[in-house]
C-alpha cells in the first residue's frame, strides 16, 4: 500500500483549468484528498475536498445497483447524486470566497 501511495503522489495530475485561469476548478484537491485517505488520515482528507467520501459511498450504491439490481436503488442514487453535486457546488463557491 505504501508505494502504491508514494506512487500516487508522484504522480498528481495537474490542474489545466488552474494552470490557465489561475483558478481552482470544482474538482481541485480530490487526488491529494484520496491520498490522504488512503493514509487513514480521514480528517485531514475531508478538509482538502469535502465531496470525495459521499463521492465514494454514491460509486458504491451505483456498484451495487449494477450488480443486484436493488428495488429503490435508482432513486436513492438520484438523491445520492444531488447530494454529491450540492455539496461540489458550495465546496467550490466556499473556495473562491475564501482563497
Amino acid at each position: 500500500m505504501k508505494s502504491l501511495i508514494h506512487w500516487l503522489e508522484n504522480h498528481i495530475v495537474p490542474c489545466i483549468f488552474k494552470k490557465y485561469f489561475d483558478i481552482e476548478c470544482p474538482g481541485c484537491g480530490m487526488q491529494r484528498s484520496f491520498i490522504e485517505l488512503l493514509k487513514g488520515n480521514l480528517s485531514e482528507s475531508i478538509k482538502i475536498y469535502p465531496p470525495l467520501i459521499p463521492m465514494i459511498i454514491m460509486v458504491l450504491l451505483l456498484i451495487l445497483h449494477l450488480i443486484f439490481k436493488l428495488k429503490n436503488g435508482a432513486k436513492v442514487l438520484k438523491i445520492s447524486f444531488i447530494f454529491v453535486a450540492l455539496i461540489i457546488i458550495i465546496n467550490y463557491i466556499l473556495k473562491l470566497i475564501i482563497h
